[in-house]
């Protein structure tokens, strides 16, 4: 075993995770949940990133039992990573090699180089370069590398049909593992205290509606702040109820501050940045919308439905396995259709009602699919499993 003992002689699985940035993020956000919950006794944890990680972030973290690693990987095509990988897996001497998505998928080579014993790659969802993963080049690669990997884990059926049928795996090297949610902790938490839009301050009865989220292409806020203007203008009463509260931050910072004043929207909108208390936040929200252009199985939707928040998202990735079938038909809408968005919301802002019946269901549903129990479990015996190339 490449692993150390504890004082019980029970050996300690030694995982080395490998992704592109660490960093706030639905992934990176599933990874902390992970950690967090897994046997720190068991485990021992390297989270290795090719281009560095916030340490705000990482300090989600409350295991003792992991150390971060950065690669400085430049732009373009570096070759020098592999080497730099190579140095640091033999090193670490990891049981497992578990990479994330297609940015760091090739590096799994290093692993079979390094004979490390189980070697375990993610996709967790589309890149804005490859929505839906139609490139042709991107699925070679995949083929091309799949007899190095021992196991696949997708997120959604969207995935698991796109690694079976695409990618041409064999069933017994997929596996489906969907993201999980601390119900007790969303649903516990006490709302946080906001600062609210200036239209919405006197109002005695707001409706805010919120997303959290990188702010970048793929989350596709634009989308959103486009659908609150046209909603906005649907009744000039609306400005003084209606309020929008986007959580993160990212490359499209500016480009979206630039459009909710194009859109005259900027008195009805706060961008809070990115927030540690998310929890809190979520039990803030009335309604939750995710307008993303692709998704694997998203987290934010997770907690927002673990504390009782309705949830709007597009119909895109895993987001229709994770909504509750009685929503689906009015709370899934398409990609960019400003209008289907507008009258989702306009449910919402017209019926408080709505809010708290939706609310609950939602609840229940995450309650009975989704525990992050469940989620850790899977992983454990995933982890648990010997390698075997195929």
């Amino acid at each position: 075993m490449n692993s150390q003992n504890t004082t019980n002689s029970a050996p300690v699985k030694h995982i080395a995770h490998l992704v592109w940035h660490f960093s706030t993020g639905g992934l990176e956000n599933g990874l902390v949940n992970l950690i967090n919950n897994l046997p720190a006794q068991r485990y021992q944890h390297s989270i290795i990133t090719l281009t560095g990680y916030d340490q705000a972030f990482a300090n989600r973290i409350t295991q003792p039992n992991v150390n971060f690693y950065h690669l400085h990987k430049r732009d373009g095509q570096d070759w020098k990573i592999f080497s730099a990988l190579n140095k640091l897996l033999k090193q670490l001497k990891p049981d497992v090699l578990h990479s994330r998505n297609l940015t760091s998928i090739e590096l799994q080579l290093v692993g079979w180089w390094r004979n490390i014993p189980m070697r375990v790659h993610g996709e967790h969802g589309w890149d804005t370069f490859d929505i839906g993963g139609t490139n042709k080049k991107y699925q070679l690669l995949r083929r091309l590398l799949k007899p190095f990997i021992h196991q696949f884990v997708c997120l959604s059926s969207e995935s698991e049909h796109y690694l079976l049928d695409k990618v041409a795996l064999h069933t017994s090297k997929v596996q489906r593992i969907c993201n999980g949610v601390d119900v007790a902790k969303f649903k516990q938490s006490t709302a946080a205290c906001l600062a609210l839009p200036v239209n919405i301050t006197t109002s005695p009865s707001p409706v805010l509606f919120g997303t959290v989220g990188r702010l970048a292409t793929i989350k596709n806020q634009a989308f959103l702040l486009q659908a609150f203007a046209s909603l906005l203008q649907h009744q000039p009463s609306f400005k003084a109820k209606a309020g929008l509260i986007i959580v993160g931050d990212g490359p499209n910072k500016q480009q979206l501050l630039q459009l909710s004043q194009t859109l005259n929207i900027q008195d009805n909108l706060v961008f809070l940045g990115n927030r540690s208390d998310i929890a809190e936040i979520m039990q803030r929200f009335d309604v939750f919308v995710l307008p993303s252009l692709a998704e694997g199985i998203s987290n934010t939707i997770l907690e927002a439905m673990a504390s009782a928040t309705p949830v709007i998202a597009t119909a895109v990735g895993g987001n229709a396995d994770l909504m509750p079938p009685e929503l689906q038909a009015t709370n899934l809408v398409e990609v960019n259709n400003i209008q289907q968005l507008v009258q989702a919301m306009l449910v919402y802002l017209n019926s408080n009602q709505r809010i708290n019946t939706d609310g609950l269901i939602c609840q229940r549903y995450c309650q009975q699919h989704f525990s992050l129990t469940t989620m850790v479990q899977r992983y454990q015996a995933l982890y648990e499993v010997s390698g075997k190339e195929g």
